[in-house]
């Protein structure tokens, strides 16, 4: 490409070649000069957007934040007021089974367990000082102390109702319910003047008078260990109750069980009679404590007033 400049400050005209070289080059220049300058403006105007905006964001991100970590303390505090009333109630039950427990014991005769050093006992008063509320430390702390408290106390009435358990076994294994729905008795345990004899002689049971066909229940249970004949005895049936105890019905005229049952209290067992050595109707009630005869007396002092042990299940 040719150009040719005239002027009137030039004698003569002049000529310029350009090369398709230049005019690359000049493209280049005019591209990086528009480039530079469009970087130069977005610089400008990032940087004066920035600064203009800049405290407006950061004033939104922290309300945001705030209104956040306000909803989370709300509900954290929410959350702990609730636990501090469950606390309450808590310790209002453990209160009461404090109480129970001790009567329990007393009826047991197990003595409640002895106080830890750490233990708070009840306490009261009105409030003169702010009330401070409970924090997640603190919270936690009381469901460790009550944890503690209520393992002591499940213990404590396990091993009460351990004890009345045994203690109601062991009365229902014990002959303390009459045998027979009668007189108390024509004849008593001890030394007596035998009635086909003439001599004094130990009677080792009490005797109950009563009709034929009358019914004889067990005075505990246990199971049955001898329903047989016997030559003195007649018609005999006797209870094994356990700890080397039995007890022994005589004289019967009918037997409603077979050795090796197990009867329960006040159970019909057999029926009154006179069979063996006799000399009437009635029922002859024995003890015997390791083969030994013991006092039925004893044993059935209170059954009169505990007529339930009576009651009829024919």
């Amino acid at each position: 490409m040719h150009i040719i400049l005239v002027s009137d400050r030039l004698a003569t005209a002049r000529t310029f070649t350009l090369a398709p070289r230049h005019l690359a080059l000049a493209v280049a220049g005019l591209v990086l000069a528009v480039l530079a300058l469009a970087s130069l403006f977005s610089y400008v105007t990032v940087r004066h957007a920035a600064e203009v905006r800049l405290p407006f964001l950061q004033s939104l991100l922290m309300s945001v934040r705030e209104k956040e970590a306000g909803k989370a303390e709300d509900f954290m505090r929410e959350n702990l007021n609730a636990m501090a009333v469950r606390l309450g109630k808590m310790q209002a039950q453990l209160m009461r089974l404090d109480s129970l427990g001790e009567r329990l014991g007393q009826l047991s005769g197990l003595k409640p367990p002895e106080a830890r050093p750490d233990t708070k006992f009840g306490q009261g008063g009105p409030l003169v000082v702010p009330l401070h509320p409970l924090t997640a430390e603190d919270v936690q702390q009381q469901i460790d102390r009550f944890s503690l408290q209520i393992d002591s106390r499940s213990d404590y009435l396990g091993l009460i109702e351990s004890e009345l358990m045994d203690e109601r076994i062991k009365r229902k294994l014990l002959p303390t319910a009459m045998p027979i729905d009668a007189e108390w008795k024509t004849s008593s345990y001890g030394w007596r003047i035998d009635p086909f004899t003439g001599a004094q002689a130990m009677h080792e049971g009490v005797d109950f008078p009563a009709e034929v066909g009358k019914p004889i229940r067990a005075a505990a249970a246990g199971i049955i260990v001898a329903a047989e004949h016997h030559p003195f005895y007649g018609n005999m049936v006797e209870i094994d109750h356990g700890n080397d105890l039995v007890t022994r019905y005589a004289h019967a005229s009918k037997l409603l069980v077979k050795e090796g049952a197990l009867v329960k209290r006040g159970q019909r067992i057999a029926e009154v009679g006179s069979t063996g050595r006799s000399t009437g109707p009635h029922l002859h009630f024995e003890v015997r404590y390791k083969g030994a005869a013991q006092n039925p007396i004893r044993f059935l002092q209170n059954a009169r007033q505990q007529k339930p042990a009576l009651a009829r299940r024919d």
